[in-house]
């Protein structure tokens, strides 16, 4: 990669090797704390909440604060990068999280602790619209390259905090403000070339997003892909919130049930690797979106009816159709034409998505509660899937945004 194409206000330059690869690796190491604040609690949140004195309702309140954070905040990210320019806003989103992260490892108090977790996951929530956009920008080219490369370290940032929490606290003594703190550090890091691409952005791009915000409203395709990325993420977080207490419901011990959800989250790293390079090569992700739908079928009839013996192997199914967050991700760029629209598809369809998310956690605890088995939780999974399925199909067609009447005119610049 020794050109850098970079697409402002309908015109080309060109700028040098270094840059362009000064640019993969601040997006690499963007990419690696965008889930830093949402992964690394949750190993040592029995010891935040004893020493912090939370209440049960503060709990629930910090599992939800990143579906309530990624969803608002990305919402308005098209505004802000408009008035900032995208690569300040990614500086000023990193530093944000670096500081969140920092401030929480330092609290005594749960109501500090909770407003310095929603100022880390504002930052993370900027990352998550704003790369997408810079990928279309800076490489229209190798799309589905730089696809795979955000998304791989994405995974690997996502696994490391949350599989790198608990062996840091014991290496601190037990000492959960330490490895919390750590991952404040790597923020830091992360910051850094975005700092010197900060100071050779050119000033403010883009169209008005108002317009494309309201005309998404009427877009099939925007509610579709928000559909298609909501569905994928409730399965992920009741997967994530649910899996170890289905393993050990049959039978499973705790550690054994957190070795197989290791191995769960760290089938999503070659997942990352192979999806995005597979689905950009084709217009049509409709054959992809199936083959994920499959996966995830299977999976889930195997963890429910399946002997408890085998449920590894049926975890890792569904780990392999958690690929579709990856798949997800490269439809931003398949369905747009320009940098322009792929901020504002990824801001409605991410903010949308996590919206619909969010409900899931929340849906199977209270199903699982009432009828005190796996049945009902699972029906549910395979209805979220089925609507995976029917928003897949039309998100993976091929087309753009653009395309669609006036929307021409709304998130072109």
């Amino acid at each position: 990669m020794s050109v850098l194409t970079h697409q402002t206000r309908g015109r080309t330059t060109g700028a040098n090797g270094s840059l362009a690869w000064l640019l993969v690796l601040g997006i690499i190491l963007a990419a690696l704390n965008l889930r830093t604040a949402v992964t690394s609690v949750g190993p040592v949140l029995d010891q935040i909440t004893s020493a912090l004195g939370m209440s049960a309702a503060g709990v629930g309140l910090l599992t939800t604060l990143p579906v309530l954070i990624f969803a608002s905040v990305g919402a308005v990210t098209p505004a802000l990068a408009r008035r900032i320019g995208e690569h300040r806003l990614l500086l000023l989103s990193l530093i944000v999280l670096g500081s969140g992260l920092l401030i929480r490892s330092m609290v005594g108090s749960a109501e500090v602790f909770l407003y310095s977790s929603a100022l880390a996951l504002s930052g993370g929530a900027v990352g998550n619209v704003l790369i997408p956009s810079l990928i279309k920008r800076h490489f229209p080219g190798r799309a589905g390259t730089m696809t795979t490369v955000y998304t791989t370290a994405l995974a690997v940032g996502t696994m490391l905090a949350a599989a790198a929490t608990v062996p840091i606290e014991r290496a601190a003594d037990g000492n959960w403000h330490v490895a919390l703190g750590v991952w404040g550090a790597l923020a830091a890091v992360a910051a850094v070339p975005w700092f010197v691409l900060s100071r050779r952005e050119p000033s403010g791009h883009g169209a008005d997003g108002g317009a494309g915000a309201r005309a998404l409203l009427r877009s099939r395709l925007a509610w579709a892909v928000a559909a298609y990325f909501g569905t994928q993420s409730m399965v992920a977080y009741i997967m994530f919130g649910f899996l170890p207490k289905i393993l050990v419901d049959g039978g499973y011990t705790t550690a054994q049930a957190g070795l197989v959800l290791g191995v769960f989250t760290a089938i999503g790293i070659p997942v990352s690797l192979l999806v995005p390079a597979i689905a950009s090569r084709f217009a049509d992700q409709r054959p992809v979106v199936v083959a994920f739908v499959l996966f995830y079928t299977a999976g889930f009839l195997g963890l429910w009816l399946a002997p408890s013996s085998l449920a590894w192997v049926f975890a890792s199914l569904v780990g392999i159709g958690m690929g579709s967050f990856p798949l997800a991700l490269t439809m931003l760029a398949m369905r747009t034409r320009t940098p322009e629209a792929t901020a504002a598809l990824s801001a409605f369809g991410q903010s949308a998505g996590y919206l619909i998310a969010g409900a899931g956690p929340l849906v199977v605890g209270i199903l699982h509660e009432s009828s005190g088995g796996w049945t009902m939780p699972f029906l549910l999974l395979f209805a979220v899937v089925a609507a995976q399925l029917v928003a897949g199909w039309y998100a993976g067609r091929p087309g753009h945004l653009e395309d669609e009447g006036t929307l021409a005119r709304s998130v072109q610049p």
